[in-house]
């Protein structure tokens, strides 16, 4: 007859594996962020984002920590609430990232090109700003997106 106490280690490991995979979806962004359309007016014409809304302190802090792609097109807006200052990094962001800094009348402040991967460097908006929004590095150029442009979104007053 086998003792309960057998199967312990067993149980502990299946425990151990579910903690680890929930922590891993929790840590990775896995959250119903809403998405919602952006607009970027250049002097070559209206380019179109489908942005995750980045709002709570639980989404800012995650970002897009922890994700190995992020698709053309795509991109996560921070809404900071109010202007002000703002500092971002890259840590446990294995995707590399254009950070276009916005201000609250909808005017692109400054853009930060080609951030590196995993840094804990400080990246800083230089102005107070609404908000953040982030693609896929090289996005500003191709796309021509240059500070001065105006976003199109709920969140500006210059819309």
């Amino acid at each position: 007859m086998t003792s309960v106490f057998a199967y312990r280690p067993y149980v502990r490991a299946c425990l151990a594996w579910l903690l680890t995979a929930a922590l891993a979806a929790a840590s990775a962004g896995v959250y119903a962020a809403a998405v919602e359309k952006l607009e970027i007016a250049t002097k070559d014409g209206v380019r179109v984002f489908e942005v995750e809304m980045a709002v709570t302190p639980q989404e800012q802090e995650t970002g897009l920590m922890y994700r190995r792609d992020l698709p053309e097109g795509k991109g996560m807006l921070f809404d900071l609430g109010s202007e002000r200052p703002a500092v971002f990094w890259m840590k446990n962001t294995y995707v590399s990232l254009d950070m276009i800094f916005i201000c609250g009348d909808g005017s692109i402040a400054r853009i930060a090109e080609n951030t590196t991967p995993l840094s804990e460097a400080r990246v800083s908006s230089g102005v107070p700003v609404r908000a953040v929004l982030e693609v896929v590095a090289g996005t500003s150029k191709r796309l021509g997106i240059e500070s001065g442009d105006k976003v199109g979104h709920r969140l500006f007053t210059g819309r």
